[in-house]
């Protein structure tokens, strides 16, 4: 019967387009709240004749979350990306791939994709970002008359008797990314800025979730005063997941706070990944003008979906207090082109790894360069030193890990004291309790007159971090660096490298994560080292940065690995 049901299905392809001949399938994964539309326009499509160059086209499309396929991009191109996990052992690439924002594609990019180069990557839907309040609390904050901003967020987040807030985890999801880096802005730089951001990084973690179901399944569900004193308060959510959650009729229905300035917003690029055939790349450019055409809003309008230009087709209904025809500057025309242009590929770096910084626990021994040569000024930095400027990035750090955290501090040169090039300056423990130690003595590192002992210093480094391993935490060790090994009363590299394959331990693991500062640090060097013991190794030769490698390097650290 099924052989008769295939038949049946491509003698009619073969009626609906003459001269047809054989099949070209075409993979497409699609988020899941826009795979309906698409699906059904494929197959409207295909029942009319879908043809390249004489070949029928097959279109499978899959309802797919957007972190599911992100990681399955990711090992294929040889991305690492914080939060996100491994790729499932049964997942395939698509040809074809609509997640719900270009912040995916690029996050593969800045984690290690550096060929990943998806083609055409335009807008086919939109849909703002919001804040989900439960109408009651929507009220108190004078809703609807009142226009809240996110600056007014951060403090309702951080103040005595806060809102509660929550969020789906942001390394695992586009809406919840995109709220965290409004809030991340509304904060503000310096030390008043990151304060309070750690502070809604910490508010938003108590009630975070990541799954959005998980999360919307913590709003009141009774409109008494009790119930919802006791719910979620507010959470960043797709415009598109506010309008189906009131869609079932809740107890207690949310209202779409649309704050200023403008979140990013979920644009839903027609990613074509690179490395298909021609065949399927033209087969998924003409899918693509499908699905540019302006009755596609039409298919939108019932999943409360917008067209990428922020409009709305026929049966959108529409929430009080909806911007039309668009919010913010980052969508784009059908078929204009790249969607990504308004994300800052540095935000989302530095708001992906904070999260995560800010929401695990780990033990960690940081060794900091104290050489002659971290005297040196660095350019951009209004006359700062590279010492102070890897101080200045290791007390941002440490101001994200929470007290949960084991943290330890080294410093090292040459000759630092009883013939070795490192000295202990606190030792590992936990923050809850040496938290202020370890700030002081940030303070009170100097440069030396020496060389740099690296390969010494990280065997020791690695010895001290093993013999007190803890086997619920991720034992680490992130070493600052500005050169390359000099120390002729040292070990060797083949003596490192050789007592590193010696003494490391599969139930044991200790990720190595180095980061080079500068023109003189050897990346081979680096890498020699944490081929060996895992981790990674970062190098920059602007020091300025070295804040955003610090951050990203921990936050890519792999439990368990």
């Amino acid at each position: 019967m099924l052989a008769v049901a295939a038949g049946g299905y491509f003698g009619y392809r073969q009626l609906a387009s003459p001269g047809c001949s054989g099949q070209i399938e075409l993979a497409v994964a699609v988020a899941s709240e826009l795979a309906p539309a698409v699906d059904t326009a494929a197959t409207e499509w295909e029942n009319e004749g879908a043809v390249v160059g004489g070949t029928c086209i097959e279109v499978n499309v899959t309802a797919s979350d957007p972190v599911e396929v992100a990681a399955t991009v990711a090992a294929k191109h040889g991305a690492v990306l914080a939060g996100v996990g491994q790729a499932s052992g049964t997942a395939i690439s698509p040809d074809v791939w609509v997640p719900d924002s270009s912040a995916w594609l690029l996050r593969l990019k800045t984690g290690g994709a550096t060929a990943f180069d998806p083609g055409n990557r335009a807008s086919i839907a939109y849909s703002p970002v919001v804040v989900g309040v439960p109408e009651p609390i929507a009220t108190q904050l004078g809703w609807p008359e009142s226009k809240l901003t996110w600056s007014g967020l951060v403090g309702q987040v951080n103040n005595s008797k806060p809102i509660k807030a929550g969020t789906v985890n942001p390394t695992r999801d586009a809406a919840g990314l995109s709220g965290l880096l409004a809030l991340s802005a509304a904060a503000g730089a310096g030390e008043n800025g990151q304060a309070a951001t750690v502070g809604a990084l910490r508010a938003l973690s108590t009630n975070s979730a990541n799954l959005r179901q998980e999360l919307l399944a913590k709003f009141p569900t009774s409109p008494d005063s009790t119930s919802v004193a006791r719910g979620l308060g507010a959470a960043a959510l797709s415009e598109e997941d506010v309008l189906s959650y009131n869609a079932r009729k809740p107890a207690v229905p949310l209202v779409p706070l649309y704050l200023e300035p403008a979140a990013m917003p979920l644009d839903y690029p027609y990613a074509v990944l690179p490395g298909i055939e021609p065949a399927k790349a033209s087969a998924a450019q003409m899918l693509f003008e499908v699905l540019a055409t302006a009755s596609f809003k039409d298919r939108l309008a019932p999943l409360s979906l917008r067209a990428p230009d922020g409009t709305w087709g026929a049966g959108f209904g529409a929430p009080q207090g909806a911007p039309s025809p668009q919010v913010g500057g980052a969508s784009t025309e059908p078929g204009s082109g790249d969607a990504a242009g308004a994300v800052d590929p540095v935000a989302v770096d530095r708001a992906v790894a904070s999260w995560s910084i800010a929401t695990q626990s780990g033990r960690m021994l940081c060794v900091i360069d104290v050489s002659g040569s971290m005297k040196g000024s660095v350019a951009g930095a209004g006359g700062a030193s590279r010492q102070q400027v890897t101080l200045d990035a290791a007390r941002r750090g440490l101001s994200l890990f929470d007290d949960s955290w084991q943290i330890g501090l080294w410093e090292f040169s040459t000759n630092l004291g009883s013939g070795r090039d490192y000295r202990r300056l606190v030792e590992i423990g936990p923050l809850s309790n040496q938290r202020s130690r370890l700030e002081q003595a940030l303070t009170q590192i100097q440069p030396t007159r020496g060389d740099t002992g690296l390969f010494d210093t990280v065997l020791a480094a690695y010895e001290a971090v093993q013999e007190e391993w803890d086997p619920g935490q991720v034992n680490s060790i992130v070493l600052f660096t500005d050169g390359k090994n000099d120390d002729d009363n040292g070990i060797s590299q083949q003596q490192l490298l050789a007592e590193l394959e010696r003494i490391k331990d599969a139930e044991r693991p200790v990720q190595v994560v180095l980061i080079g500062i500068g023109a003189d640090v050897s990346k081979a060097e680096l890498e020699s080292i944490t081929k060996v013991t895992g981790g990674g190794s970062f190098v920059t030769e602007d020091p300025t940065k070295i804040g955003d490698i610090f951050l990203k390097a921990i936050a890519l650290r792999k439990p368990g690995a």
